[in-house]
């Protein structure tokens, strides 16, 4: 009686009513096991529970697995501004530009009232 109550899934594997879920470290081992050759597709596919259309998922999930790991640039990464600190630098930033234009207008004063705006005496 005790033998028949639960058959747990061995590894990683989930069954849901009819569903099973790989997971990532399941699909490539049987990635990789299909890659070596040593054993027949057919045998490792049955030992699996798996259709030929679900390696030949698991192998474009792993080439775009490599593509998207192998794109990332080395180096360090951008730094991401928290709003508030982005908040606080943009109005830094106007107050200088303000004062940079008063800065402006006042040398343009100046220069007027000097000998036409030339500084050489």
């Amino acid at each position: 009686m005790t033998e028949n109550i639960e058959k747990k899934a061995e590894g990683p594997t989930k069954v849901s009513g009819k569903r099973r879920y790989l997971s990532a470290e399941k699909k490539y081992q049987i990635f990789l096991e299909a890659e070596q050759g040593g054993q027949p597709l057919g045998e490792i596919l049955r030992r699996e529970g798996l259709y030929s259309s679900d390696l030949a998922r698991i192998r474009t999930q792993v080439k775009e697995g490599a593509l998207e790991r192998l794109r990332v640039r080395p180096g360090p990464r951008a730094r991401t501004v928290p709003l508030d600190e982005y908040a606080a630098l943009k109005q830094e930033l106007e107050a200088k530009e303000r004062a940079i234009a008063d800065l402006s207008v006042e040398l343009t004063v100046l220069r007027k009232k000097t000998n036409g705006g030339s500084w050489v005496r």
